[in-house]
């Protein structure tokens, strides 16, 4: 049987690549984390991780075995939630950003409601920056959304490789400033896009902004400009621009879940949820 210490220690490493960072999280030694994947390993009879001093890979049977870890271990989680905790009931009040509700917010909602039946959900959806605004204001209890540059808050969830999106077929003309069609501030991605191309030097002129992502997949459509979404999102009808080599290369954005000062039982137990999900690490889609 697999032991699930060890397999929360490999799923740890894993996602923090590094033995010292998953010890440090773990409240462990590095020493005790070595073992247990030396004892996973054994186990198992497969070699897992690749080590040098300066890097940490998983081999390919690592990547196998980090699929099964993460189903195990959220398996676990949902068994002592619906039968360690009192039932549940109450309202949670989550707010998440439309991307983040057109990709991984399903999975977590079916999973909360299958261990919390008698909890009220009332989700809002909108721009991450104007979330956090809510979020201070107290009118919701938790957000998932992406990162806002330089606040240190949130459990960080998983990375969104940012892309351009235009109407298929696309080719940019480089010699002219990149037509952005972006969604409203305060918006998360408008900073990091805007900031990214200040960075290097990159010419832009806005010609349409939207308060919704939904308006600049519309405006895109309709062959206005350029528009930028996470890669697991790719809409209908767009696709990165012929020339896309050619332009500024994009960054990550890392996706948190927030939680106020005070939480109730039931917003605590799902941010304990989104926690220890399968989201931690690096969300591809489904």
């Amino acid at each position: 049987m697999l032991n699930p210490v060890w397999l929360n220690t490999f799923a740890t490493v894993a996602a923090s690549h590094s033995f010292t960072d998953a010890g440090r999280q773990l409240r462990l030694t590095q020493s005790s984390v070595s073992e247990h994947i030396r004892r996973l390993e054994e186990h198992v009879g497969r070699r897992l991780l690749v080590r040098d001093t300066h890097s940490l890979a998983l081999t390919a049977d690592g990547e196998a075995m980090l699929v099964h870890a993460r189903m195990i271990l959220e398996a676990m989680t949902h068994a002592e939630l619906q039968f360690r905790s009192p039932r549940l009931r109450g309202r949670v009040r989550l707010g998440s950003s439309d991307d983040v509700a057109l990709g991984p917010l399903p999975s977590v909602l079916a999973a909360f409601r299958r261990t919390h039946p008698d909890v009220e959900l009332e989700i809002t959806i909108g721009m991450t920056g104007r979330l956090y605004e809510h979020l201070d204001a107290g009118s919701i209890d938790l957000l998932i959304g992406k990162r806002r540059i330089g606040d240190p808050r949130g459990i960080p969830l998983f990375s969104g490789q940012l892309e351009w999106l235009g109407l298929t077929g696309t080719e940019v003309d480089l010699d002219q400033p990149l037509p952005l069609i972006l969604v409203a501030e305060p918006s998360v991605t408008r900073a990091v896009v805007l900031d990214s191309l200040a960075a290097v030097g990159a010419r832009w002129q806005v010609v349409c902004t939207s308060s919704s992502y939904a308006g600049c997949i519309a405006a895109a459509r309709g062959g206005l400009g350029l528009t930028v979404r996470s890669h697991f999102l790719a809409g209908r009808g767009l696709s990165p621009p012929v020339n896309r080599a050619a332009l500024p290369e994009l960054p990550k954005v890392e996706f948190i879940a927030l939680g106020a000062k005070h939480l109730s039982r039931p917003a605590e137990t799902l941010l304990e949820i989104l926690q220890n999900s399968d989201l931690r690490g690096e969300w591809a889609g489904e």
